[in-house]
């Protein structure tokens, strides 16, 4: 399998490297904007955990879409919060359980004592004695059954940021399949949580080319590939932002310029097509693999 090859466009439109976080609060908001990677909900987690364990909410949809499940919520205690993948889920006393997926277009905004009015469509707002929170534009947003809750996560990889996860069970999908690593990596069956900024930059940290079949993945470059991940998304997580270079490709041991975004985040290869490789000045590619953008560097990526 081949990469389509583009030539090189103008890539200095700032974007969201942190895949969306809650980082920024102003005015008593704190909001989430952008495509969110595995990192990004488990800090949604986090949050939403200190925002409403052990309180009793009371939920409403001012855009009406999830009345009825904001009636059934109405008065239940979070027990606790979930994430797997990009997966979100709340659970609540009773084993109701909320499941909340983003998609390209949700976000969350939260703030401390009574709500504002509603701006927008919000499909949910959640609110107790202290805080409130509000859900616009998800994928889904939807209550689950104990059952349903079991049933997404059979449905899953594994989540490099959860402790329960489990590799091998990737590889043996990984082994046994022809199709590029890239688009292995990116089937959250295969692995939960992995977004184009996380594979893209893991590949070439691993000097694996995108285009590599699965089967050619040896047991010794997965063990390493994952640990790699876990180590990215975690530093994720506390950051909130992704960063991937190695301390000795940072731009004050280089002397370049950092990279221009409005969350930060240094990377070796994500839309940086054009530029030089921080680490061998090779010009970095881009190319199409299953309708995805993919960046690499010819020389470091090279088999």
């Amino acid at each position: 399998m081949t990469l389509r090859t583009y030539p090189v466009v103008d890539e200095s439109t700032p974007v969201d490297v942190s895949g969306g976080c809650p980082a920024n609060v102003a005015g008593g908001r704190a909001t989430v904007a952008g495509v969110p990677e595995g990192h990004t909900i488990h800090r949604l987690a986090a949050r939403h955990a200190e925002l409403f364990a052990g309180d009793k909410v009371h939920a409403a949809s001012p855009q009406g879409r999830f009345a009825a499940g904001a009636a059934r919520l109405t008065g239940s205690v979070l027990d606790g919060t979930e994430a797997y993948g990009k997966h979100l889920l709340h659970h609540y006393a009773g084993e109701l359980t909320l499941h909340v997926h983003l998609g390209l277009y949700g976000k969350f905004a939260d703030g401390p004592g009574e709500p504002p009015p509603p701006v927008g469509q919000v499909r949910l707002r959640l609110s107790s004695d202290r805080h409130w929170l509000d859900l616009r534009g998800p994928t889904a947003c939807e209550l689950l059954t104990p059952p349903e809750v079991a049933a997404l996560r059979d449905r899953l990889g594994p989540d490099p940021l959860r402790a329960d996860a489990d590799p091998d069970r990737a590889y043996a999908r990984i082994r046994r399949s022809g199709t590029a690593l890239a688009a292995l990596l990116l089937d959250q069956s295969v692995v939960a949580g992995t977004g184009l900024i996380f594979v893209t930059e893991a590949l070439f940290r691993a000097g694996l080319p995108p285009t590599t079949p699965g089967r050619e993945l040896t047991q010794a470059d997965w063990r390493d590939l994952w640990a790699d991940l876990v180590e990215l998304m975690t530093l994720a997580v506390r950051n909130g932002r992704i960063d991937t270079v190695r301390p000795a490709h940072l731009p004050e041991a280089m002397g370049r310029a950092p990279r221009v975004d409005r969350h930060g985040g240094e990377v070796y290869v994500y839309r940086r097509s054009g530029a030089p490789c921080h680490v061998c000045g090779a010009e970095i590619s881009r190319g199409d693999l299953a309708g995805r953008n993919l960046y690499w560097c010819p020389t470091c990526q090279r088999r």
